[in-house]
């Protein structure tokens, strides 16, 4: 049985590297959307790293502005 084995493995192997033509085409619309869906995967990623940092940032932002309000002496006149 080990006989007949290691042959069929070189084989099947050597078979399964060859390079074969694809003989495909892909249209332009085709290479557009796939263009536009990695796009739009990576702006999405970016995007969402930024919300992910702007928030607290944004938050450490209000808080010195409303200390320095207080500090300040006081609030918006009443109208």
């Amino acid at each position: 049985m080990q006989k007949t084995l290691f042959p069929a493995l070189v084989l099947t192997l050597t078979l399964a590297l060859q390079p074969v033509a694809a003989l495909a085409y892909i249209g332009p619309g085709v290479g557009a959307g796939a263009i536009a869906a990695v796009l739009g995967v990576l702006g999405s990623i970016f995007l969402a790293i930024v919300a992910v940092l702007y928030y607290p940032i944004k938050r450490l932002m209000k808080g010195k502005k409303s200390k320095s309000a207080k500090a300040s002496g006081g609030s918006k006149p009443a109208e």
